[in-house]
């Protein structure tokens, strides 16, 4: 049984010596295999992942490995476990760790910076300088689970102390995945943009962060929010999670529609969740005069853009990596208080052992997928396993 030294464990949640994790092979081959249950050490717990959600990014890292950095390279062939969106139950405690609780259900942040470089210092670990500089040595600077050390597509993940966002019995396994993309939206909102109420904002791209930055957007007390896409299913849940105005871009100029909806000017934010080719040059014409733009999509290729027209309107363009100085707990209390129903955007959950299915209807969009939960233990996992 799991008893390393100087870590803490209970026998109400016995830990295995050995957990089932998916291992990325060559780019899109995964196996299910066994894995020894990794060790927390100081200022770390261990994490039993009870449900993990499935972000674009993991399916770009499974196909082509980038923003994936193990041991300096690729992801492929090191015995690599992707997955970066999970919740679970924290069932051991690492040398001196006395914040959580053995038993006390938690979602988790992916970064854990340095703590040492100028960004972390103030806060912004998601931009640590020692991303991907520590090669695979977690005790020297940033780490990342799911992009630069084991992620979330196992049965139990080692996590620093300050990735951890407390959550209430209350909220359901498949809720607690979505707070990071919540908080995502709220780094971009609040820290980046510096959102104020009443403020005008656009949400440009209705996937899982597009969808829950209108609701945030709309808990902060933006007014208008207006959602722009190309699926009106999509549209109509951002419509549920607060959105004034929606517009398809395929049936109307998405930079007039914008500026119409808003009394003929352009608005005072945009939060681009698209990744379009054009998506910048139309952010920049939907704007007014000095306003910003937040940038949160990976874009395929290197994008075209008028930089011109972003100079002569002073234009302010933030890019935004996860979900920093710690937007995950207030994201996690504006859900908690039912601010907004993230539930709207979780469509499907499959049990582990499903994850290539899982994975397929994400990627395929299978009946219309939104975000795709694995639930690796709790009642949903085990009900759908027993109907089929």
């Amino acid at each position: 049984m799991y008893q390393p030294n100087h870590v803490k464990t209970s026998a109400e949640f016995p830990v295995p010596d050995t957990m089932r994790a998916w291992v990325l092979g060559d780019p899109d081959q995964l196996t299910l295999t066994t894995k020894p249950v990794p060790v927390p050490k100081r200022a770390e717990v261990l994490v039993r992942i009870d449900a993990v959600a499935i972000c674009a990014t993991d399916l770009e890292i499974i196909h082509h490995g980038p923003p994936a950095l193990i041991q300096g390279g690729q992801p492929f062939n090191k015995n690599f476990t992707p997955g970066h969106e999970y919740m679970g139950t924290v069932v051991a405690l690492g040398p001196g760790v006395d914040e959580y609780r053995i038993g006390q259900r938690v979602t988790v942040e992916i970064h854990a910076g340095c703590g040492q470089c100028k960004r972390c210092r103030e806060g912004m670990y998601t931009a640590c300088h020692n991303y991907g500089l520590n090669y695979g040595d977690v005790d020297k600077g940033h780490r990342a689970n799911g992009f630069t050390t084991d992620g979330g597509f196992a049965e139990y993940a080692v996590n620093n102390i300050n990735t951890l966002v407390p959550i209430s019995d209350e909220m359901s396994d498949e809720e607690a995945t979505l707070v990071v993309t919540a908080g995502t939206a709220m780094y971009g909102l609040t820290e980046l943009g510096g959102l104020v109420a009443g403020e005008s904002v656009v949400v440009t791209g209705p996937g899982p962060i597009g969808l829950l930055g209108v609701a945030v957007a709309k808990a902060l007390g933006a007014h208008p929010v207006i959602l722009t896409g190309t699926r009106d299913n999509r549209l109509q849940i951002g419509k549920e999670l607060g959105a004034d105005y929606v517009v398809n871009a395929k049936k109307e100029d998405p930079v007039a529609a914008v500026r119409k909806l808003n009394g003929g000017k352009g608005v005072d934010y945009v939060v681009e969740c698209s990744g379009a080719p054009e998506a910048v040059n139309e952010a920049a014409r939907m704007v007014n005069r000095g306003g910003r733009i937040c940038l949160a999509a990976f874009p395929g290729k290197p994008a075209e853009v008028d930089i011109a027209h972003i100079v002569r309107n002073n234009i302010y363009v933030y890019g935004i990596r996860g979900e920093g100085k710690s937007a995950t707990h207030r994201a996690e209390a504006f859900m908690a208080q039912k601010r907004f129903d993230a539930t709207k955007v979780h469509t499907h959950t499959f049990a582990l052992e499903d994850l290539p299915t899982a994975l397929k209807y994400a990627r395929e969009r299978i009946e219309d997928a939104i975000k795709v939960v694995v639930k690796t233990h709790g009642h949903a996992a085990l009900n759908r396993v027993a109907a089929e």
